[in-house]
């Protein structure tokens, strides 16, 4: 007998009930942001400064990224249908592995390309080139200073939500959107922190070495970024498992209920930032009529659903314990 299904109509798997990464997503897709993409391309171009360009590569992929971000939160929200029983969510994590890629390609890549050829071409800027790359960077830095201040105080929240520490909540947060624009933020304010440490140098030393350098660095910064979200991203593609702590609570409380004997299994799979799917398969102790037995299941995964929301997919695969040793017995 199993017990599942969804509740009251619902859709197996909604997601887009976390306004955080939501609304980070929603108001990333800025007209701001694109210009400041434009203005640091044009400084760079006109400056010759091989830092300046790689902030504009990285601007470019992070607004690629915005909307990759915001195509996964709206293409999540779809109901499920017959091709796709438990609901779009994955969605959200295939779209964010598409978004690590275009940071590793289009930010991480180019930037180590522009530092790699700086140092082999040599070269200089006029005085102006820095007042104009200088003047880019700064007006950048304040608009992804806020930004990344709005990130962090949506990862306090969820933080607080999921009763964890911050760090904790970055580690193994469920919304790779929220995760993904907290990286990005976090990594436009290091890499313009870089690009204007580079540009004062070899402005003060008269040596390209110096802007080569942090642009090249601007790209491993990049790099590792991608990778992280890309893996993070490949984990929750390939079915991840609910938080540990859900997992011990469940089994605790179906271990508690008086018609369960023993728990001999139990899977769970995330199916989106909040939903998850559960399966465990249950012995029952002697005694109980069927009728009871449906009874106690309705009870429990109300009882689940009700502690745990997001277990919105609950499966209850139940057999008789005393049964299943008499059928070994007979067996031996």
């Amino acid at each position: 007998m199993q017990s599942g299904g969804v509740r009251d109509g619902e859709v197996a798997a909604q997601v887009g009930r976390h306004p955080g990464g939501d609304e980070l997503v929603d108001e990333g897709v800025r007209v701001a942001d694109l210009a400041i993409c434009v203005a640091k391309a044009v400084g760079g171009v006109i400056a010759g400064s091989p830092a300046l360009l790689s902030e504009a590569a990285h601007s470019v992929a992070d607004s690629l990224n915005e909307v990759f971000l915001l195509a996964s939160v709206k293409r999540s929200r779809r109901p499920a249908d017959r091709r796709h029983p438990f609901g779009y969510g994955k969605e959200r994590y295939f779209w964010s592995l598409l978004a690590a890629v275009g940071i590793f390609v289009t930010g991480g890549c180019f930037s180590v390309l522009q530092g790699i050829e700086a140092f082999r071409a040599g070269g200089s800027e006029s005085h102006e080139g820095y007042l104009i790359g200088f003047a880019v960077l700064f007006v950048a830095l304040l608009a992804e200073g806020a930004s990344l201040a709005r990130a962090v105080l949506q990862v306090r929240g969820a933080a607080a939500a999921a009763d964890h520490s911050v760090r904790e909540e970055i580690r193994v947060g469920r919304d790779p959107a929220l995760r993904t624009v907290l990286a990005e933020d976090s990594t436009a304010c290091a890499g313009v922190l870089l690009a204007m440490a580079g540009m004062g140098l070899h402005m003060a030393t008269g040596r390209m070495a110096y802007e080569a350098s942090a642009s090249i660095l601007i790209g491993v910064l990049l790099v590792y970024v991608a990778y992280t979200l890309g893996k993070g991203a490949r984990a929750q593609l390939i079915g991840e498992a609910a938080d540990p702590e859900v997992q011990r609570g469940v089994r605790e409380l179906l271990r508690r209920q008086p018609e369960i004997d023993s728990v001999t299994a139990l899977l769970t799979m995330r199916l989106s930032p909040d939903s998850a799917l559960l399966a465990a398969s249950v012995d029952l102790t002697p005694g109980y009529d069927s009728e009871t037995v449906e009874d106690a299941m309705v009870r429990i995964k109300e009882e689940l659903q009700t502690r745990w929301p997001e277990l919105d997919q609950v499966f209850l695969d139940v057999t008789d314990a005393a049964a299943a040793r008499r059928a070994t017995g007979r067996a031996r």
